[in-house]
């Protein structure tokens, strides 16, 4: 066994020594920086080396799926909004309906394919892991817990394709205008299916059929403007006895169900012959059959849409109603940075960003990539001291997927066959898979009988935090860092730590959790991965198997500050 000793040093300095004795060394952890990066970084006393990476590294965990070193080093010496700059320029990766189609998934002579899972899973898995322009990706995955679509409530043939286009959607506009992508989301098939906007007819009065109400009620109370008049802080009104004010009421949600009328599946064959016309039809954005479109007068929210105005015109002008209203641009700031940084942001942070939100200095309303910015490089998300209130709990998918990018993981075999992880046996969450509308938590969830709902605090992820998910997640987790699943990391970088577990605990502290991993539990970890032996190569393995899954299981690393 390899004798270690503890070192009196503090963090920060053991962080810096570590990243600065290892900056010619980098391999699995992000590959190697440029000269120009090291030179400029090297210049720096280990203090101010420190804090630059680390909060480049919080930085990354905020914006990303984390960082590798590399990435650290490079985005420490060129700072965040060049980086959101380049991300922002970088390509969008390949799509998951050409994936599900290079795959073979497209083949309708297999049943699976047209009414099972059909490869679904994998082409996120596939998407998630591996596209590079990461931004756009943790903007969408974001993005698609405020515009909810599950498997699980899509009952129809060639779902796969149905999923990866609704994907598609959310990408195509995560760094574009929410106006545009609150049309993509409204006109695609799966959101069409999942809320029932989809052959919603007009008003029949020998059937006594009506509009469907379910899309209206829900672009209004979580696409949009929410339940409750709001500041432009994130704050509610109140009325003269102090009561919250409703932003609207079932006359409302009447008049805007007629809007949504006349709407059903795109027609068109696929030019390229590569997908059935079922599939390719779930690919384009639903069309209006302008005979089953409701011809009255329709009144929502003080708009008035005079009778006879056409089924385009009248969705057009409720969407530009619904985008212009005061609450949209509190209402969606708020979840998107509760999303990304903090789950209570306070309002002066909300207002800052909402002031971006409607005017990005050039007086374009709901530019996304202006906002992502504004809640990225605000003075909150920034501070290098914040308060207890400050930070989140880590969505258990975005943990998996940080473990994948910081050490380089891809699958074995291309397929990238991990399944479906919304179980409590696995991680108890997957994209388009939650239970409801609702996603897997609610942004205004608080623990009931806690210390946090003592102090009025949110926490929306904790609501997926149960006994048996926290007890899955360590087992799924395990099993993921050591490399027994068909998705598995690369250790090169990581091995040459290994015989010193104090600098390979620092390094994952860096790279994991942004520093935040207190001194007293480095040295619980250390003395841990400490008593494993590095004799021989399953030593080396085990010791970094074991000091990944300490660190990605500490408190520490699970609440993102």
């Amino acid at each position: 066994m390899i004798e270690t000793t503890q070192v009196e040093i503090s963090d920060s300095n053991l962080l810096a020594l570590t990243v600065l004795a290892s900056a010619s060394a980098l391999s699995a952890c992000g590959g190697g920086t440029g000269a120009a990066t090291n030179t400029a970084l090297n210049s720096l006393s280990p203090a101010e080396l420190n804090a630059k990476l680390t909060d480049a590294s919080r930085f990354l965990r905020q914006a990303t799926w984390g960082g590798t070193l590399a990435e650290i080093r490079d985005l420490a010496s060129t700072g965040s909004q060049n980086w959101i700059n380049g991300q922002a320029a970088t390509p969008t990766s390949l799509s998951m309906t050409r994936w599900l189609i290079n795959k073979g998934f497209n083949d309708a002579a297999v049943s699976t394919n047209v009414n099972g899972d059909g490869g679904w899973s994998q082409a996120m898995w596939a998407k998630l892991f591996g596209a590079t322009d990461l931004l756009r990706q943790r903007a969408t995955f974001a993005l698609s817990e405020l515009f909810v679509v599950s498997y699980l409530g899509l009952p129809i043939n060639w779902r796969n394709f149905a999923l990866a286009n609704y994907w598609d959607v959310l990408e195509k506009n995560a760094l574009g205008n929410y106006r545009d992508l609150l049309e993509g989301v409204t006109l695609s098939s799966a959101m069409g299916t999942y809320l029932n906007m989809k052959g919603s007819q007009k008003f029949n009065a020998t059937t006594g059929r009506a509009p469907d109400e379910n899309y209206a009620r829900e672009v209004m109370q979580l696409f949009t403007i929410g339940l409750y008049e709001l500041n432009s802080d994130g704050t509610q009104k109140l009325d003269s006895l102090g009561k919250p004010i409703e932003t609207y009421d079932n006359n409302d949600v009447l008049g805007l169900a007629r809007v949504f009328t006349g709407w059903d599946n795109a027609t068109g064959t696929d030019p390229q012959a590569e997908l059935a016309a079922t599939a390719y039809r779930h690919g384009l954005p639903m069309s209006l059959n302008a005979s089953l479109h409701s011809p009255e007068e329709k009144r929502f929210l003080d708009v008035v849409i005079p009778a006879g105005t056409d089924g385009i015109t009248s969705l057009k002008t409720a969407l530009d109603a619904l985008f212009n209203h005061n609450n949209t641009a509190p209402f969606v700031v708020k979840q998107l940075i509760q999303r990304l940084v903090t789950s209570n942001p306070s309002p002066a942070y909300v207002g800052r960003v909402v002031k971006v939100f409607e005017n990005n200095g050039k007086n374009i309303r709901g530019d996304l990539k202006a906002v992502w910015s504004a809640i990225l490089t605000d003075a909150e998300a920034r501070q290098t001291n914040p308060p207890p209130s400050f930070g989140k709990l880590t969505e258990p998918v975005v943990r998996l997927l940080q473990w994948g990018h910081t050490f380089n993981a891809t699958s074995s075999d291309g397929a990238w066959t991990l399944g479906n992880t919304d179980t409590d046996t696995t991680l108890g969450q997957m994209p388009l898979r939650a239970p409801s509308v609702f996603n897997f938590f609610r942004p205004g969830y608080m623990p009931p009988q806690t210390q946090l709902a003592a102090q009025n605090l949110l926490a929306p992820e904790f609501q997926i935090l149960t006994e048996p998910t926290v007890v899955s997640y360590i087992n799924y987790m395990a099993v993921t860092v050591n490399n027994a699943r068909n998705v598995k990391a690369d250790y090169s970088y990581e091995k040459t730590l290994a015989a010193d577990p104090v600098s390979l605990v620092a390094h994952l502290n860096l790279c994991l959790a942004a520093g935040n991993v207190s001194d007293a539990n480095l040295s619980l970890i250390s003395s841990a991965v400490g008593s494993i032996s590095a004799a021989t190569d399953v030593g080396v393995l085990n010791r970094i198997y074991a000091a990944i899954l300490m660190l990605m299981s500490s408190p520490d690393y699970l609440i993102q500050r």
